[in-house]
Order: structure tokens, then C-alpha cells, then sequence
């Protein structure tokens, strides 16, 4: 019996502790959504569809919760340039993702299907790519998907 409960809590141990790994997030060049001058902090995060987005600070975190839905298209920047998500689709036709064609928006990669849907990207504003990119609309589109344990 009392193997069993060495052996058991042994199990749950290495469990907790392959959970962890597989949920660290690298943070390093990652900025707070809210403040984008100021680096963001593992502890200072809150859960957003697949994944978890980081902060700066508590004031940060505490506007983010007010109101989720108005930061949508940053929170899902940030879960791209966390690789916490993977793209699988084009997110403006919904089609196959072509290799070759795709674009770099501070830290956050975005694949397009072809060329036409890459240069239609690369002509908008920054505001438009927050928007047109990282939207919800974008976002199911592009059918992103929680990156696999490794």
C-alpha cells in the first residue's frame, strides 16, 4: 500500500512538472499589450482562448479584464508571437497556406495562401494589420490551433 501512494505521488510530481515545461511561454522580447514600451511578466497574465497573455503590471492586467473583447486583435497578436497558437489557414480567403508567402508584424508571423493576399497585407497601415490580421475574423479564418506539446 504504501508503495503504491510513493509510487502514485511520484507519478503526479513528474506530471505537475511536465505540465509546467509545456506551458512555459518565452517572454523574451515579448511586450505588454497594453504598454507597448514596457517588457512583459510571466506573472502578470490572464487566460485568452488556447493560451495565456502577459502584461507589465497589475493595472495592465485589470484593464485587460474590464473589457477582453476590446483588446481581442492584440490578445491574439500575442498569442501568435508567443507561438502559443499555430496558424492553419490564410486569413483572408481561408485557404492553404503557401510557405513562401508570408509576413513579420512585430514579433507575429502570418502565412498567406498566395502572393495577392501577402501584398494586400504588406500595403496596410499598422492600425489595419492589429485589425485585418489579428481580428477575430482573421483569427477563425485563419483557424489557429494550440500549438502541440513537444
Amino acid at each position: 500500500m504504501k508503495s503504491t501512494m510513493l509510487a502514485l505521488a511520484a507519478f503526479v510530481f513528474t506530471f505537475v512538472g511536465v505540465a509546467y515545461a509545456i506551458e512555459k511561454v518565452d517572454l523574451k522580447d515579448i511586450k505588454c499589450m497594453m504598454n507597448l514600451k514596457s517588457p512583459a511578466k510571466e506573472d502578470k497574465s490572464s487566460d485568452w482562448k488556447e493560451g495565456k497573455v502577459y502584461f507589465c503590471c497589475g493595472n495592465c492586467l485589470a484593464s485587460f479584464e474590464k473589457d477582453k473583447k476590446a483588446k481581442a486583435a492584440q490578445a491574439n497578436h500575442q498569442l501568435i508571437a508567443t507561438k502559443q497558437v499555430e496558424q492553419q489557414a490564410c486569413p483572408f480567403s481561408g485557404g492553404k497556406l503557401n510557405a513562401e508567402q508570408k509576413v513579420e508584424f512585430k514579433g507575429a508571423t502570418i502565412s498567406f495562401c498566395c502572393g495577392n493576399c501577402k501584398a494586400k497585407a504588406e500595403k496596410m497601415s499598422d492600425e489595419d494589420k492589429v485589425a485585418k490580421l489579428f481580428g477575430e475574423e482573421a483569427y477563425d479564418k485563419s483557424k489557429f490551433k494550440k500549438v502541440a506539446a513537444k
